[in-house]
């Protein structure tokens, strides 16, 4: 076999000795369209990719999801629907040379007999930039049906060249009723399956295989073919097998948990989080909490979305959330996973919790905007540093008002050149921040009052 894994070098009754032996998530893999289970929202009736396969109008494609869900054995499956060859390369293991080989002959194959080819590229987006360009202009002639696979989102992993030249389909995790199909179809096939040992498992038995596996078919098939090969291996004589939930427990051991951390799941699990603190929904926030933590996430980076989502969506509305927050990036980093999870889960609903205003930030936001964009402004001479024995001499800091000389701690000077002042903050009527905007208004009517003639009054 050479060295990209071409699965095509094998003759058929190679492969056939090959599948004897191959694990039962290898055997029972559909062989036609009718068979596969999954992905209806491309692959149903009327759907894209069933159309295109009607058609006989089969472009490249790029498969991307999660592990277990369908990528490979929909790529065999559409290589015999199609009558085409079926090559397979695995990215990591491959070189420019398996490539070129493989084109050439696709070539030869189309030239003298009219056949297609299916190559198969598992993680494509492991393939090198200069890998990606080998292939971009057969597979854009049509002499290569290029079919890449990838848990990684295409649209960053993969070439721009070779994007624009393939129709792109995301795949789903399955559903606990797909795994369940399955798993009784691998119970009840005696040519492929379990059938020859005449499983007896129960629903709840195989609904717990469902389940643990978070829809990764191979990791369900994985753990039937352990629970029941070694029950049978005990009741040697016996009949049937009894596949039981207590068997179904020992032969998965724990749930599957489905996370990239440096991935779409990453990513998208971040903003749902996110998204529920600001939507003020502590239940929807600490199960996202809870999916990062049982993925693996990094408790720093979860911290700091706390933090700045306290800041951000919270801000003067109620204070305390940045500083709850604050603290629970330090005390988390203190104690360490486990134990982090208390402090990050308690200032996680507290945000969730709090009243709203993202004020603060927008305020921050449209003022380094003005600051990016458009004429910067001089700071006034009154506020400018006078802490140096030439500054006086050229009239900084000499018509300052120190606040504090007045009564309520306020006197009304200019901050700000009057033709660059803009209403950046404006606070909501919501928690603490009413109150900021309340004394805010307070302040606004002593200008007012002073500019009418009233006067701040100066202490003493």
């Amino acid at each position: 076999m050479k060295r990209g894994g071409d699965k095509s070098l094998f003759s058929d009754v190679e492969q056939a000795r090959i599948g004897k032996v191959a694990p039962l998530a290898v055997r029972i893999r559909p062989r036609n369209l009718e068979e596969f289970v999954g992905q209806e929202h491309f692959l149903g009736a009327g759907r894209l990719l069933r159309r295109m396969l009607e058609a006989d109008r089969l472009n490249s494609l790029l498969f991307y999801g999660p592990a277990g869900c369908g990528k490979t054995t929909l790529a065999m499956v559409i290589a015999n629907h199609t009558k085409a060859k079926f090559h397979y390369l695995s990215a990591p293991a491959a070189t420019v040379k398996d490539i070129r080989e493989i084109i050439s002959v696709a070539k030869d194959r189309l030239a003298t007999s009219d056949a297609r080819t299916v190559l198969f590229i598992d993680e494509i987006h492991r393939f090198s930039r200069a890998q990606q360009d080998v292939l971009l202009d057969d597979v854009e002639s049509g002499v290569l049906i290029m079919i890449g696979a990838t848990t990684e989102n295409p649209f960053f992993a993969v070439n721009s060249p070779l994007l624009s030249r393939s129709t792109v389909f995301r795949f789903e995790p399955l559903s606990e009723e797909d795994i369940l199909l399955i798993l009784r179809r691998a119970i009840s096939d005696a040519e492929r399956g379990l059938g020859k040992y005449k499983v007896e498992a129960d629903e709840k038995t195989l609904r717990f295989l469902a389940v643990m596996s978070d829809g990764d078919a191979r990791r369900a098939l994985s753990a039937l073919e352990i629970g029941v090969l070694s029950q049978a291996a005990r009741c040697k004589g016996e009949k049937k097998v009894s596949f039981d939930l207590e068997t179904a427990k020992e032969s998965i051991q724990q749930k599957a948990i489905q996370y990239d951390g440096t991935g779409d799941t990453h990513y998208d699990l971040a903003s749902a989080f996110q998204k529920s603190m600001r939507g003020s929904d502590p239940d929807a926030t600490v199960y996202w909490l809870a999916r990062m933590l049982a993925g693996g996430e990094d408790t720093r980076f979860i911290a700091r979305r706390i933090a700045v989502c306290a800041a951000e969506d919270v801000g003067n509305a109620d204070p305390m959330a940045t500083i709850l927050a604050a603290a629970a990036v330090q005390v988390s980093e203190f104690v360490g996973f486990p134990e982090a999870q208390l402090p990050l889960a308690q200032a996680a609903i507290y945000v969730a919790c709090a009243p709203k205003s993202n004020a603060s930030a927008s305020a921050v936001w449209e003022a380094v905007s003005d600051v990016k964009n458009e004429h910067t402004v001089e700071v006034p001479k009154h506020l400018k540093d006078s802490h140096y024995t030439a500054a006086k001499k050229q009239g900084f800091g000499i018509d300052y008002k120190y606040p504090h000389d007045y009564e309520g701690g306020f006197v009304a000077q200019e901050y700000i050149p009057a033709h660059a002042r803009k209403n950046y903050y404006r606070p909501k009527a919501v928690g603490y921040e009413k109150n900021i905007g309340e004394y805010l208004q307070k302040l606004q009517r002593l200008i007012q009052n002073n500019e009418s003639g009233g006067g701040l009054e100066k202490k003493g």
